[in-house]
């Protein structure tokens, strides 16, 4: 079954904690909110399962409509609806990052910047140092527990937010975990550069294709090609045409592969899941094809995503854009 208790914490980074690379090491956190409550972020650093390391990454301008949804406030936890649509992140449907930009790190190893503790002490000092940095952690909450102080910070009542990672396509021992829009991450803002920090953690032995109701891994396409391999993928929109009246809005595909790829059944989906039938036939090596937009599907100026799905309904290829890019009228997006 999916995590009991989804949700963002919003809160401000006050201390951390390493807890270097033996048994079921964790990297803690210790945030609070606006009314003084204090919460730990668990984030697993070390696999139980074969291979032991995480894949990391790490987008230092992290630019995605979801961020439009979150509060400017630490405002504490916010439970939210496992959907399309809102602030729930999803690392198969999201169109969050690249997975094939994430690599395998060791929890905690000598040297400098080369582990993940390394990684998070980067932007962790950085959000404590700043006194207007917000922490949005996304995952399962605990607590409170009013007879039960904080096992690493000793504050009272216990409280807070762990399964910080990808939370679908798990193997056969922790399928009861998965779950479709409810994956864990961290994002940091830091409101005097403009800028805002994403941070995504995946198990190695995790899959990338997934139900797209249970959120199980769909063992049946163990040859599809992997993060970074697609054959077709999305490389424009025309988000915000020119001129006062509606229609105009197009997507722009490329074949990148070396072989015709037939289109029939594909389609394309918006942020909200609703389909864009793509036009049957077969698209050549090299080739582009603009596909001009219609109901239900829509490209929204607010800001949303456009997910690539080939006849068996499984994401081929995804990307995002903002407000900003969205207001942008007659420019057309390249990814």
């Amino acid at each position: 079954m999916p995590l009991k208790s989804y949700g963002v914490l919003a809160g401000r980074a006050v201390e951390r904690r390493r807890e270097g690379s033996t048994d079921t090491p964790h990297y803690q956190l210790h945030l609070t909110d606006d009314a003084g409550v204090s919460y730990r972020v668990a984030v697993n650093v070390l696999s139980q399962q074969a291979p032991s390391e995480l894949l990391y990454h790490a987008d230092e301008d992290f630019r995605h409509p979801l961020t439009a949804l979150l509060p400017r406030t630490a405002g504490g936890w916010t439970a939210l609806a496992s959907a399309p649509g809102g602030a729930a992140l999803d690392f198969v449907r999201g169109n969050l990052f690249d997975p094939a930009a994430m690599r395998a790190l060791p929890p905690d190893a000598p040297g400098v910047d080369n582990d993940l503790a390394d990684k998070f002490d980067h932007y962790v000092e950085r959000a404590v140092a700043d006194p207007a940095a917000i922490v949005y952690a996304f995952g399962e909450r605990w607590g409170p527990e009013p007879r039960t102080r904080d096992k690493v910070f000793g504050f009272l009542p216990g409280n807070g937010v762990h399964d910080i990672h990808m939370n679908q396509g798990n193997s056969r021992r922790f399928r009861g975990d998965d779950g479709v829009w409810q994956d864990g991450g961290l994002l940091l803002s830091f409101p005097g550069e403009s800028r805002w920090v994403a941070i995504f953690l995946a198990f190695q032995s995790q899959s990338w294709h997934t139900d797209d109701v249970t959120g199980h891994a769909l063992d049946e396409v163990p040859s599809r090609p992997g993060p970074g391999e697609e054959p077709v993928r999305i490389v424009a929109a025309l988000v915000n045409p020119a001129g006062p009246g509606p229609g105009g809005e197009t997507v722009t595909l490329l074949n990148a592969s070396p072989a015709p790829v037939d289109l029939a059944g594909w389609r394309l989906a918006d942020r909200r899941g609703n389909a864009l039938p793509l036009p049957a036939g077969a698209l050549a090596p090299g080739a582009v094809l603009a596909v001009p937009v219609g109901e239900p599907f829509a490209l929204d100026d607010g800001g949303g995503t456009i997910t690539l799905l080939d006849a068996a309904g499984l994401r081929v290829h995804g990307v995002s854009y903002t407000s900003a890019q969205g207001r942008r009228e007659g420019w057309t997006l390249t990814f």
